[in-house]
C-alpha cells in the first residue's frame, strides 16, 4: 500500500529527543528511507526537566519534527490520555501505512492511538524496543503491570523490533511475544562523524583536560540516572587508585544524580580524580582523549558510548546486561564483568593500564567490527527490507 505518489507513508513516534541512542536512531532511519521511497512524518514528544535535547542531528539530517508536547516520560493519566487523543487525531488526518514508535512510552501511546483512531488505524503497527524498562527500573507490580501491558500492545502490533538478540531474548522470557513476532535491526550511528578517525591533538585535549603525562584516563559518556550505576564509576575508580595505578575518570555528560554523584567522590576521596565537564556535542575529542570507556550500567538496550569508544579504538570494560555482549567481545573488545562487581572492572582497567599493547590491540579490534556492523546504511537496510516485507503481507 502507498500513496498516489507512490511512496509509502510513515508516522514514526518517540517518547523524547534526548541524548541517547535512539534519537540518534530516528533521525537517521527518517532521513534514509527517505531516498528509499518513503514519506515519515517524525514526532517526538517534551524533555523531562534537566534533560539535554537532541533534536539538533535531526535538523541538521533535514529532518522536521512535529511536536506532542503531552507525550513524555513520567506517568501522568491526563497528559497521557491527551497524548493518544492527539496522536490519534494526527493518525486520521495523515492515514499512514505505518506507524512505528519508538521506546517504550511513545509504544504505548502510540498503539493506543492506532487503535484509537478506528477506521484510519495504519495497516502496519511496528514498534522497537531500544532495551525495556520491565526489569530494573520500577517496583516489582508496576513492573509486573507493565510486562502485562506490553503483552497485551504486542498482540496488537505487526511486527516487534529489538536492537540486539540479547533484548530480543529477554523480552521472550519476560512473556512479551513469542520470538517468531521479533525482527533484530541494531542501530545505525555516523561514526566518522560522531568519532572521526582519531584526534591529532589527543596531547592538547588531554592537556586542557588537565591531565599530565601518561595518567591513565577512564572515561564514561551518558546520563547520570540510576540506571546507569553511575556510584559503580566512583567505586570502580577508587578500587583502582588503591591499586597503584595513577587514573583520573572523565565523566562526559549530565543528569539527576549529578550533585550526589559529586558528592559520593567527596565521600570517597576521589574528587581530584575526577572531571566533570557536563553534556557534549561535540564527543570525539573526548572519546580520544580516554584510554578506556567504563560501562557499569544495570540495564542497557545497546549502549552508543560503547560503540563509539570502540570506533575510536579505545577498549571497553562494561557489564554483562542487556545488548552490552552483543557489542563487546569479552576477551577481544574489551572486558565484561557483573553488575556491582566493581572490584572485577577496576581489576581489568587495572591490566589495561598496565598494558598499552593490550589497549591497542583491543581498541583495533573494536573499531574494525563496529564500523560496519553499526553502520547508517545496515541500518535503513534492515529497515527497509523489514517494511517491504510487511507491506507484502498487507
Amino acid at each position: 500500500m502507498a500513496a498516489d505518489n507512490g511512496r509509502v507513508k510513515v508516522l514514526r513516534v518517540i517518547a523524547r529527543l534526548n541524548v541517547g541512542g535512539p534519537a540518534l536512531h530516528v533521525a537517521y532511519l527518517t532521513e534514509g528511507l527517505a531516498s528509499r521511497g518513503y514519506d515519515t512524518t517524525l514526532v517526538a514528544g517534551s524533555l523531562a526537566p534537566g534533560e539535554e535535547s537532541m533534536a539538533f542531528v535531526a535538523e541538521q539530517h533535514g529532518v522536521s519534527v512535529v511536536p506532542l508536547e503531552e507525550l513524555h516520560r513520567e506517568i501522568s493519566p491526563f497528559r497521557d490520555l491527551r497524548a493518544i487523543y492527539r496522536l490519534a487525531k494526527l493518525i486520521r488526518r495523515e492515514r499512514p501505512t505505518i506507524l512505528h514508535t519508538h521506546t517504550a512510552k511513545a509504544g504505548a501511546v502510540g498503539r493506543l492511538a492506532a487503535l484509537l483512531a478506528g477506521p484510519s488505524k495504519p495497516p502496519i503497527v511496528v514498534h522497537t524496543f531500544h532495551g525495556h524498562v520491565l526489569r530494573g527500573y520500577f517496583s516489582a507490580p508496576l513492573a509486573y503491570g507493565f510486562r502485562k501491558l506490553e503483552g497485551v500492545l504486542a498482540r496488537w502490533t505487526t511486527a516487534l523490533v529489538a536492537v540486539s538478540p540479547q533484548v530480543r531474548d529477554d523480552l521472550v522470557a519476560l512473556g512479551v511475544a513469542p520470538a517468531s513476532k521479533f525482527t533484530v535491526v541494531r542501530l545505525g550511528i555516523e561514526l566518522d562523524k560522531r568519532v572521526g578517525e582519531g584526534d591529532p591533538d589527543r596531547d592538547e585535549t588531554r592537556r586542557l583536560m588537565g591531565v599530565v603525562g601518561d595518567r591513565f584516563v577512564v572515561g564514561w559518556v551518558g546520563r547520570m540516572t540510576a540506571v546507569k550505576r553511575t556510584d559503580d564509576l566512583l567505586r570502580t575508580l577508587r578500587r583502582l587508585v588503591d591499586m597503584g595505578v595513577d587514573a583520573v575518570l572523565c565523566l562526559v555528560g549530565d543528569g539527576p544524580d549529578r550533585e550526589e554523584l559529586e558528592q559520593k567522590a567527596h565521600e570517597l576521596g576521589v574528587v581530584k580524580r575526577c572531571l566533570f565537564v557536563g553534556y557534549q556535542e561535540d564527543v570525539a575529542r573526548f572519546y580520544d582523549a580516554f584510554d578506556a570507556v567504563l560501562l557499569p550500567s544495570a540495564n542497557e538496550g545497546t549502549p552508543v558510548s560503547v560503540i563509539e569508544g570502540l570506533a575510536a579504538g579505545r577498549p571497553v570494560v562494561a557489564t554483562r546486561v542487556g545488548g552490552v555482549p552483543d557489542v563487546v567481545r569479552d576477551g577481544i573488545d574489551g572486558f565484561l564483568a557483573d553488575v556491582g562487581d566493581t572490584e572485577a572492572l577496576a581489576r581489568r582497567l587495572a591490566e589495561l593500564a598496565a598494558d598499552p599493547e593490550l589497549r591497542e590491540r583491543m581498541g583495533a579490534s573494536g573499531r574494525e567490527r563496529v564500523l560496519t556492523r553499526y553502520a547508517v546504511e545496515r541500518l535503513v537496510e534492515d529497515t527497509d527490507r523489514l517494511y517491504r516485507s510487511l507491506l507484502e503481507a498487507v
